[in-house]
């Protein structure tokens, strides 16, 4: 089952997937605590055991530290954004923001899969919008984090940003099956074969 938790002033989306039969669980992206999420995972009785980062910017990691130490959840992140996750402060800071907060700790770097259950989890490096961003591919299902929106692609003005490796990852991401669907860190869900016709970055 997924689920969509909008969370924080900017609105991310954090995913929930979890296995109904085994009650195992994982979270992509942890904009903050949130009671929703923590009430989801009490009522359903799971066992969230990762913590899956699409990238390093504030917005999507300030819960990180709550949620392993709550439930030992493991978090991961591709190792070229570990650099952000520790200037996290001065991140924020260039967008007006309190900034004094812990630095997200991370357990381990992302590899090319993750096994959830018996299920594989394919890490795709997706650069453009961070130099460590990645989307992860669940069966049918692709979490874009701040690479791929519906009709547009994740800005690419901010520390370690390209457009010219972003409009390289999309590219990528557009040979997938067009049925997969797709789960933007932002905004609403869209598909690969949609994409692929209507996505600005091909405008």
């Amino acid at each position: 089952m997924i689920l969509t938790f909008v969370e924080g002033p900017i609105e991310d989306n954090n995913y929930l997937i979890f296995n109904e039969d085994t009650k195992n669980a994982i979270l992509i992206d942890c904009t903050n605590p949130s009671k929703d999420i923590d009430d989801t995972i009490k009522k359903n009785g799971l066992n969230l055991q990762y913590i899956l980062l699409t990238h390093g910017h504030f917005d999507h990691v300030l819960g990180v530290n709550y949620y392993r130490q709550k439930y030992g959840a493991k978090s991961l992140i591709h190792k070229d954004d570990k650099v952000i996750i520790d200037g996290i402060n001065d991140h924020m800071r260039m967008f007006g923001r309190y900034a004094n907060h812990e630095i997200p700790v991370i357990d381990a770097f992302l590899e090319d899969k993750i096994i959830f259950d018996t299920k594989e989890i394919k890490v795709l490096h997706t650069p453009g919008h961070t130099q460590g961003s990645v989307c992860f591919l669940y069966e049918n299902n692709l979490f874009s984090g701040d690479t791929l929106f519906l009709e547009s692609y994740g800005r690419t003005d901010l520390p370690t940003g390209s457009f010219s490796t972003i409009k390289q990852s999309l590219e990528k991401l557009f040979e997938l099956d067009e049925n997969i669907k797709v789960y933007p860190g932002h905004g609403e869900k869209t598909s690969i074969g949609y994409e692929k016709k209507y996505n600005a970055i091909r405008g």
